[in-house]
């Protein structure tokens, strides 16, 4: 089983400036790489491959010397990055690859291999750098993978090691119909269980936009170019960086809980990207981030041997009374509550829709019938 964990580094002034080097120089090599391959294609109608472009790279030390400072297989590495990118484009469709900017608000690197860990010191040791000084918080046992070194906004250093456990996943455990929760996600309440229980929103971004708002005129009022415009924008990805820890150590929570506690976890599938097309509702849909929560769930589920279970995107869960099955085509996103017409069952829309999610999940089971 493969387990990413990530640590706080601690570098020295000294180490500091070696970090950025390789930062600046995978950068480097990450553009030039795209540059070759946009070039080759163009000219040759074919596309050339990061072995070829690994050879190409000892050409391109020797016309730039501060390349020998860093790590040849991080260089490397972003040759790897560059070809992932297009494999990527050709078969998602998510875009065509972009070149790597030094203004973005995180910067990384990758060390393939070649490095340790020192629980004992509390130490990680890079290629070509002294052991830097960091919180292993968690040890771990295992084969060390791909390690990834990243610099935030805040100019805050980390680390995440990829870890093969040498461990299988756990087996799926049995479950029944008291042990499936479904959960319907909302924007007003973030979760809503078929138990009856909601789960609040708390909205990260929307009780931070007067403050973001504020930063944003700060920076917008800066001459551009100047420095005081670049703390300006520094000040602003901090508060984005605030938002996103916050966010997230809510989902890992809430996911965690609902793992402990369930056996199954009956989920509806949403067409997100379709969704936030609604300029009413983007931004709350964004700031709500479903996708983040519902991967959470999926591998904390694969980790403690749970089951989580799709609907299909298109099946009426809000519409259908989980009573009697009744219809009701006339129900609009307004409508909150709702009475059935058939067997006078008043509804909550949301967790009418949590019932029902259980419910067709269950059917296709063959736990409960129709």
């Amino acid at each position: 089983m493969m387990k990413a964990f990530k640590f706080r580094l601690y570098p020295t002034t000294t180490q500091s400036v070696q970090l950025n080097q390789h930062i600046g120089s995978c950068r480097f090599v990450y553009n030039w790489a795209l540059d070759q391959k946009i070039k080759t294609y163009e000219q040759t109608g074919k596309s050339i491959s990061r072995f070829d472009l690994n050879k190409k790279i000892p050409v391109l030390k020797a016309s730039n010397e501060w390349l020998g400072k860093v790590n040849s297989q991080s260089l490397q590495g972003m040759t790897k990055q560059v070809e992932s990118a297009f494999t990527r484009f050709f078969r998602e469709k998510n875009g065509f690859p972009k070149f790597k900017s030094k203004k973005n608000p995180i910067q990384s690197f990758p060390i393939p291999q070649h490095y340790s860990v020192n629980f004992e010191n509390n130490t990680v040791k890079l290629p070509k750098i002294e052991p830097i000084k960091a919180v292993l918080h968690r040890k771990f046992e295992g084969e060390l993978k791909t390690a990834t070194v990243s610099r935030f906004c805040k100019g805050n250093y980390y680390i995440s090691i990829l870890v093969e456990d040498g461990k299988e996943l756990s087996a799926k455990q049995p479950f029944t119909e008291s042990t499936t929760v479904g959960i319907d996600v909302g924007i007003k309440d973030f979760a809503i269980l078929s138990t009856g229980e909601k789960i609040s929103n708390p909205m990260y971004l929307k009780n931070s936009l007067k403050r973001l708002k504020v930063l944003q005129k700060r920076v917008s009022r800066k001459q551009k170019g100047s420095k005081n415009r670049a703390k300006a924008k520094k000040r602003v990805a901090v508060l984005h960086e605030k938002i996103s820890n916050q966010r997230h150590d809510f989902q890992n929570k809430l996911s965690f809980k609902l793992i402990s506690e369930n056996q199954a976890i009956a989920l509806e599938t949403l067409n997100v990207k379709g969704m936030v097309k609604n300029h009413h509702l983007s931004q709350s849909i964004s700031d709500s981030a479903w996708s983040s929560f519902v991967t959470k769930l999926e591998y904390k589920a694969a980790w403690f041997g749970k089951t989580t279970l799709r609907i299909g995107q298109f099946e009426p869960s809000s519409k259908l009374c989980n009573v009697c099955g009744y219809h009701n085509s006339d129900l609009t996103l307004k409508d909150r509550e709702w009475t059935c017409p058939d067997c006078k069952t008043k509804h909550d829309r949301d967790i009418n829709a949590a019932i029902n999610i259980k419910k067709f999940v269950l059917i296709d089971q063959n736990l409960i019938g129709l």
